[in-house]
């Protein structure tokens, strides 16, 4: 039977590739996003799976507003990318520091 902690141990596994897409990736804009949704996926999945453990609604709800904010992060997100890539002609994250000031 599948229990509580293995739940946790698959979101354990999503958070931390998802915090060392962000560390070991900085160029590339895109995957820093992905990377920014799987640390999401790994909330998301900690707070179904505890909602049903305590048999609450309050977590799967939330989830679904989770969900929310990170569907229009990714909107938002790649609508500045594709902004972004029609002034400069690249999404490279070193080159993203002209837009200071």
């Amino acid at each position: 039977m599948i229990g509580i902690g293995h739940y946790v141990t698959v979101s354990s596994i999503l958070f931390v590739l998802g915090v060392l897409g962000i560390a070991l990736n900085r160029k590339n804009v895109i995957i820093l996003l992905m990377a920014i949704e799987l640390i999401l996926l790994a909330v998301n999945i900690n707070l179904v799976a505890f909602s049903s453990y305590l048999h609450d609604l309050t977590g799967q709800i939330f989830a679904m507003f989770v969900l929310t904010v990170a569907a229009g992060e990714a909107a938002v997100g790649l609508a500045i990318l594709v902004i972004y890539f029609r002034d400069r002609g690249t999404i490279a994250v070193d080159d993203v520091d002209n837009l200071k000031g």
